[in-house]
C-alpha cells in the first residue's frame, strides 16, 4: 500500500504580500529650477544684509556710521530698516533665518535635479514652511511701508523670491492631489501658475507706489 504524506500547513511560511508605501512625487526640472533660483536670490538677499548690518554695528562701537550701498535716499533706506526693532522679530536678525530658510530651499530644488522623489507629509511641510515665509514677509511689507516708512531692495528681493516659491509650491501640492482642490482650480494651474505670483508682486508694486510715489527716485 502506498503511504499517503500529509503536509503540516502551519509551519509553512506564508508566501509574501506586497506591501503598498506612501505616495511619492518629484518636480519636473523646471519647478526644481525655480526653486534653486528663488533659495539663491533669498540667500543672497539675507547675506547682503547680513553683512551691512554687522557693519553698521562695527561703526557704532567704533563711534563712526555706516550707510548701506542699497540707502539711495530717505525713502530707500536700507539702513533704515536693519535698525528698527522690526529687523530683530525674534531677538536675532531677521536675515540670519533667511540664511538657514532660503538654504533648505536650494537643497530640496537641488535634491529634484537628481530625481530624488518625496511623499505627501514632506510636501506638506516644505507647503508649510513657505507659508509661514509668506506670512512673515506680508507682515514685513506692511511694517516697512506704514511703520518703518523706509524700503530695504534687499528685503523686496527677498520678498518676491519667497511668494513665488510659495505659489509654485502650493501649486505643486494641488496638482499631485497633495492638498484638496476643486478640478477647475487643477486645471488653472496646470497653465496658469505663474500668474499668481506675478500679480502678488504686482499688487505689493502698487502699494510700494501708492505709499510712496515719485519719492522714491527723489
Amino acid at each position: 500500500m502506498s503511504k499517503t504524506t500529509v503536509k503540516d500547513v502551519s509551519t509553512e511560511p506564508e508566501p509574501e504580500r506586497a506591501v503598498a508605501g506612501p505616495r511619492t512625487a518629484g518636480g519636473s526640472r523646471a519647478f526644481a529650477l525655480l526653486l534653486v533660483i528663488t533659495g539663491a536670490a533669498g540667500l543672497l538677499a539675507a547675506w547682503v544684509i547680513t553683512i551691512d548690518k554687522q557693519k553698521i554695528l562695527e561703526a557704532k562701537v567704533a563711534g563712526k556710521t555706516f550707510t548701506p550701498a542699497c540707502s539711495l535716499n530717505p525713502i530707500v533706506s536700507c539702513g533704515s530698516v536693519m535698525e528698527s526693532k522690526q529687523a530683530a522679530v525674534f531677538g536675532f536678525p531677521n536675515p540670519m533665518l533667511g540664511l538657514v530658510c532660503y538654504g533648505i530651499v536650494i537643497c530640496v530644488g537641488m535634491s529634484l535635479l537628481a530625481r530624488a522623489r518625496f511623499p505627501r507629509w514632506y510636501w506638506l511641510t516644505f507647503n508649510f514652511g513657505t507659508l509661514f515665509g509668506v506670512c512673515f514677509v506680508t507682515w514685513l511689507q506692511f511694517q516697512s511701508l506704514y511703520r518703518i516708512n523706509a524700503l530695504c531692495l534687499w528685503c523686496s528681493l527677498a520678498w518676491v523670491a519667497t511668494l513665488t516659491m510659495f505659489w509654485y509650491v502650493t501649486s505643486f501640492n494641488i496638482r499631485n492631489d497633495f492638498l484638496p482642490a476643486p478640478r477647475a482650480v487643477k486645471n488653472f494651474l496646470e497653465e496658469f501658475t505663474w500668474v499668481i505670483p506675478v500679480t502678488h508682486t504686482g499688487v505689493i508694486a502698487m502699494l510700494v507706489l501708492t505709499r510712496w510715489g515719485s519719492s522714491l527716485w527723489a
